[in-house]
């Protein structure tokens, strides 16, 4: 589905945003110029932080010692921190000339700094990191090579032979990742990682749908696999984090299934709909052999009736979903 980017600016993060043109269809963002790489004009780091001050400061002090040998600006994010973050940050400030900061005045989410930083980027790709200490940066110009490749996101891998996921956070994040893999009908070995490359327009492009939330990841990684954009994944190790984790499990894990869900329907409705209404028929083929077959006298039930008009209403609303949104490509 084509989308728009949002017209809207961040008031309190300075200028306002400027968005260039958009692609204003969803085919992979091919940089067609063969004679100078993308990444050679330049790299955007966007580390948004929120309460980091225990981190913050390794992250920026390994990002400026990569040897990347392309422009590199370092753009942090403060989302609002209240502890001693914003004071390390501009002390900070002195020590790099890569380092530039931008606040939001008040917390407002993992996805709207990233949104900010994504807006203030000077360089067509951009790359985000955690600013606690979690993410190996030196993978990242293993990154931008897939760039300079032709991909148009670079996924960090959390599969590495040293990844520290808490035990209580894995069997919530395989079964996600499955269901995610089975709607967008690719593998994705990782959904929802914080390191990754991607360009700057594929954001920009997908904007107006990407939650302000920590669901940032896994929205733009579902709309690039269902737009047949090209997404590469390359194996990362994974430390345990500076500081305490913003993640809530049990409630974070609720609202990550309602939007793969969503974010699937929104491009290829018949993933979701198709499958229950299978479910649906099979429940209505039973019951019907019931009522048919082994009920005496025959009758047809109130059961299978139901079943059998939830089967017809799923199978028309998905196929009514699908036309709206082949409709909108055109």
């Amino acid at each position: 589905m084509r989308c728009s980017p949002s017209p809207r600016r961040e008031h309190d993060a300075g200028a306002p945003l400027r968005y260039p043109p958009q692609p204003t269809q969803t085919e992979p963002l091919i940089d067609h110029d063969h004679k100078h790489s993308l990444t050679a004009r330049g790299v955007t780091i966007v580390v948004p932080a929120f309460n980091e001050e225990d981190g913050i400061e390794g992250v920026i002090e390994r990002l400026d010692a990569l040897a990347l040998a392309v422009p590199v600006e370092i753009l942090v994010v403060d989302d609002g921190s209240t502890d001693g973050t914003p004071r390390v940050l501009e002390r900070l400030r002195t020590k790099y000339k890569q380092l530039r900061i931008e606040k939001h005045l008040v917390n407002r989410g993992y996805g709207a700094a990233l949104k900010t930083g994504f807006a203030r980027a000077r360089h067509e790709v951009v790359v985000i990191t955690d600013g606690d200490g979690t993410y190996p940066e030196k993978k990242i110009e293993e990154l931008l090579a897939h760039i300079d490749d032709g991909a148009d996101m670079v996924v960090g891998s959390r599969t590495g032979l040293d990844v520290h996921v808490p035990f209580v956070r894995r069997p919530a994040k395989a079964v996600l990742r499955r269901l995610a893999s089975f709607l967008a009908g690719t593998p994705i070995p990782d959904l929802n990682s914080g390191l990754r490359a991607i360009r700057r327009d594929l954001v920009l492009m997908y904007r107006p749908i990407l939650p302000s939330g920590f669901s940032f990841t896994t929205t733009i990684t579902l709309a690039a696999l269902t737009n047949d954009h090209r997404v590469d994944y390359v194996p990362i190790n994974y430390a345990k984090r500076e500081g305490l984790s913003k993640i809530r499990p049990i409630r974070d894990t609720l609202a990550f299934t309602a939007l793969i869900l969503r974010t699937v329907m929104y491009f290829n409705p018949l993933k979701v709909f198709v499958p229950i209404a299978v479910l649906i028929g099979l429940g209505l083929g039973v019951s019907l052999y019931y009522d048919c077959f082994v009920s005496s006298p025959v009758n047809l039930s109130d059961k299978t009736t139901i079943l059998f008009f939830a089967f017809i209403q799923l199978l028309a609303v998905g196929t009514l979903a699908d036309l709206v949104e082949k409709r909108s490509r055109l």
